[in-house]
């Protein structure tokens, strides 16, 4: 269905598209069925504890004010990431602020963090309880006088509600987020977020989200202060606004974040290199460039437990997740791997 569709979707403005998409899973008729595959158990892992059906996961920029995660599970997604959430609510950079890169397979974004807000979100989440396990991303807003402050808040109203909450730092589209990776300032981050959710009981596990452009000298202390601070998880990675040279599509020198398809082998080199240092303590989930049952398996060689996808979807439609999962269960079936979890970091 999404093939014929296609043609006319992609006519439109990618943003307005994707908007159309939102409306059009709040009617959730879609019936899970038609994304299940054979031979699934194979796939059978588990996060922070939990067991799940698949490592597959959808990433945050899809769902920005989780508006339909439970329509989305029915994808067959393992577990799904809404967010970014901010505390107060958001327009965003000025559009147009989405660019299709057809064939590079990719996507530019500026979008800037538009949300609803915390308020809202919180309410949504409260009145629709998540069917499958669900994160929930969460930044500060473009204009805060204390950008710690903004993360605070928001883990003390999403915790309530959370799988997990990924702390991201790693947006290119708000001027000087990145900043949080400088050693001082990232270690003065998670030392607050730990003694306050130390303060306040707080127990849902934490991720956080860097950028693909980091220095290689970094990765040993943000590993560091991970382990110290007890975050339990780290995704590799967020859109990446170099890597440029080799694409294509008419908007490549737009600004804003790259992902997709080029993503995919900048990615995969940080997940190796973050998995030799982590050691197992703390659970890798990559993203960049998942589009089929190959680029997954290659990515839970390099080190990732688990996975998220965002540009396929727009390129591929619904039927994305039920494509990797029988691809990815076939080249398993034949390196004749009894379960997935097994062949985590063994191309590290």
């Amino acid at each position: 269905m999404y093939s014929l569709l296609k043609p006319f979707i992609f006519k439109l403005d990618p943003e307005m598209a994707h908007d159309f998409a939102i409306k059009s899973l709040k009617y959730n008729f879609l019936p899970e069925d038609i994304f299940k595959v054979e031979n699934e158990e194979i796939l059978k892992t588990e996060i922070f504890g939990t067991k799940i059906k698949n490592p597959i996961g959808l990433a945050a920029g899809f769902d920005k004010s989780a508006e339909v995660y439970n329509s989305l599970f029915r994808f067959g997604f393992g577990f799904i990431e809404v967010g970014t959430v901010t505390p107060k609510e958001q327009f965003g950079n000025p559009k147009p602020r989405v660019f299709r890169l057809e064939n590079d397979h990719a996507l530019i974004n500026r979008l800037g963090f538009n949300n609803d807000g915390l308020e809202r979100v919180s309410k949504r989440l409260r009145k629709s309880s998540p069917t499958g396990f669900l994160g929930v991303n969460i930044g500060p807003n473009k204009d805060s006088e204390n950008r710690i402050d903004d993360y605070l808040k928001c883990i003390k109203e999403i915790s309530n509600f959370a799988n997990y909450i990924t702390i991201n730092i790693s947006s290119p589209n708000t001027p000087g987020l990145r900043d949080f990776h400088n050693q001082n300032t990232l270690k003065d981050l998670l030392r607050t977020i730990t003694e306050f959710t130390k303060k306040n009981s707080i127990q849902t596990p934490l991720t956080l989200k860097v950028s693909p452009d980091i220095a290689e000298g970094e990765i040993g202390y943000i590993i560091e202060f991970m382990k110290k601070f007890k975050i339990s998880g780290v995704i590799i990675s967020n859109t990446t606004d170099k890597n440029r040279e080799s694409l294509s599509g008419l908007h490549k020198n737009e600004v804003g974040g790259l992902s997709g398809e080029p993503l995919k082998n900048l990615s995969n080199k940080l997940i190796k290199k973050f998995y030799k240092e982590i050691k197992g303590e703390i659970t890798i989930i990559g993203v960049g460039g998942v589009s089929s049952g190959l680029s997954a398996y290659e990515k839970l060689k390099s080190g990732a437990s688990l996975l998220q996808l965002y540009t396929s979807m727009v390129y591929e439609g619904p039927g994305i997740v039920k494509k990797i999962k029988a691809e990815l269960i076939s080249i398993l079936v034949k390196e004749k791997i009894k379960n997935v979890r097994e062949i985590i970091g063994t191309g590290s």
